[in-house]
């Protein structure tokens, strides 16, 4: 068939699920739009995913630059939280499905494409991205190819690996290579359609899981395995990836998977394997909130740029819901704003209530609040209480932000009212919606300049380093009471298989 005749259907769904976390995805969050672009369908879906940095932006990018005609089908993303209930899976998936009922009934397919996260669990589907590829492969049958791309963070099933022809994983953390793995999807799809049958495939699995402050490939060993994975590529003529896990999912294939494809993929996986399995290069150092905020007060003061200290444990990018207040009692009780006057900065604080009484007072304005809300945490006790006190309107903001830094660029977000508020010299971004602060605009939109700072505390783990790192003097890690282990040897874990070790 020639090329301009080659029909690839497109979909995704996209979540990453903390079973430990307390709040569900329902259908509801695939369609709010505050982290993820929102449920879209049909041809609308390529009009507004074209130009973001996420994976189905690059393969449409990639397939029209060969010719292909995209059937798009359906996509949805929702940000990182406890299982996606039977409800959202359901209706994702059958939209997919009916989709690709449709296009193999009016003129056939030539292959699938799926933009994956690859660690999404839902209420009924442990594996649920498995799932959705044996019902596609119920359609479509044995010899319609099936690709996928996947975040980094995918817990890799050997279901997943058997239903499709090819998976591809990104290669960084912060994920700023996003669209180029949605080309490489293109790129081993291209092969596969070449080859008429699916490529030799080989994978390792580890036995242990790594915590995701040590994923980093700002950091080593991660940096320095990704840039020998390349290597190994040009060597062996095969696309490797590796996937250190989502260590927060509880089912019985949670963990690290190493694999690729090409004639050569055994040994080139195993090559890799013999430097990635290690595992005590995995282990990091994380501290208690307190000391972090002493620590960073310390930098501080003879710094010239911002020190940026990750609040790890209540990250929304992982299943935290982004409103703990450990940091901040840490902050107040050191008298962080008082040594640096409006120089200290937290964000992104999740607190509707809060955004909504400072619109309501108006710029300028004093409010007594309780900010913050206390959570169950996977110690089985709650997070730190809410922090009561009178709080300055600093600025005000309607919630819609387009991201510039390296993560999701081009990506437009609605958070909703969102307000700076400030306490005790400490500004505070607060927001009516859920998002990881990986971008600088995130805190821009109220008024907060990140390199003007001199201690910034971000709810995130890795991601904010793509734009925060840059202009920072030190990166700062700590651990305050919240819904996402740092250390995965700390939750309560049921269903791992036997013999897989919670610690490298």
């Amino acid at each position: 068939m020639a090329a301009t005749m080659t029909r690839i259907l497109i979909a995704g769904y996209q979540h990453e699920t903390n079973t430990f976390a307390p709040s569900l995805a329902d259908w509801a969050a695939f369609t709010r739009g505050d982290s993820f672009p929102a449920f879209v369908r049909g041809e609308a879906m390529a009009r507004t995913l074209a130009g973001i940095n996420i994976p189905v932006a690059g393969f449409i990018e990639a397939g029209r630059r060969r010719g292909w005609t995209l059937v798009p089908s359906a996509w949805a993303g929702a940000i990182p939280s406890s299982y996606v209930t039977e409800d959202a899976f359901e209706r994702i998936a059958g939209a997919i499905c009916e989709d690709v009922r449709a296009a193999r009934d009016r003129g056939g397919l030539d292959a699938i494409y799926l933009d994956l996260h690859g660690a999404a669990v839902a209420e009924h589907a442990l594996d649920s991205e498995g799932e959705l590829l044996a019902r596609l492969r119920g359609i479509v049958g044995a010899n319609v190819p099936i690709v996928a791309s996947l975040d980094l963070h995918a817990n890799v099933t050997r279901r997943m690996l058997e239903l499709a022809d090819a998976l591809v994983s990104y290669r960084t953390y912060p994920h700023v290579d996003m669209a180029d793995t949605g080309e490489l999807a293109a790129e081993l799809l291209a092969r596969r359609l070449k080859a008429g049958r699916k490529e030799p495939q080989h994978a390792r699995r580890f036995p242990y899981l790594i915590a995701l402050n040590a994923q980093s490939t700002f950091l080593e060993p991660a940096q320095g395995l990704y840039d020998e994975l390349k290597a190994l590529d040009r060597e062996f003529g095969t696309v490797l990836s590796f996937c250190p896990g989502f260590p927060a999912a509880d089912f019985d294939e949670c963990g690290p998977v190493l694999w690729g494809h090409g004639e050569r993929a055994e040994a080139a996986v195993e090559r890799l394997w013999q430097r990635a399995g290690e595992a005590a290069q995995w282990r990091i150092e994380v501290l208690p909130a307190r000391d972090a905020v002493a620590q960073a007060l310390a930098l501080a003061a003879n710094a010239s740029q911002p020190v940026v200290v990750a609040d790890t444990q209540d990250n929304p990018g992982a299943g935290g819901d982004s409103n703990t207040t450990g940091m901040l009692h840490a902050l107040l009780a050191q008298e962080a704003g008082r040594r640096f006057p409006g120089r200290v900065a937290l964000g992104l604080l999740f607190d509707p209530a809060a955004a909504r009484a400072a619109h309501e007072a108006g710029l300028g304005s004093e409010i007594e609040l309780a900010l913050g809300k206390a959570v169950p945490t996977f110690t089985g006790s709650a997070s730190d209480a809410p922090v009561r006190g009178r709080f300055k309107v600093l600025a005000l903001a309607d919630g819609k932000v387009t991201l510039k830094g390296p993560m999701m660029t081009g990506l437009t977000v609605a958070l909703g009212p969102c307000a700076c508020l400030e306490i005790e010299g400490i500004r505070i971004a607060v927001t009516s919606g859920k998002k990881q602060l990986l971008d600088r605009e995130l805190l821009r939109m109220v008024g907060i300049h990140a390199e003007q700072m001199r201690l910034v505390v971000v709810k995130s783990s890795v991601h904010f380093r793509a734009d925060f790192q840059p202009n920072a003097s030190h990166v700062l890690v700590a651990k305050a009471a919240g819904p996402m282990a740092a250390d995965p040897g700390d939750l309560p874990w049921r269903r791992l298989a036997a013999g897989t070790r919670t610690r490298p």
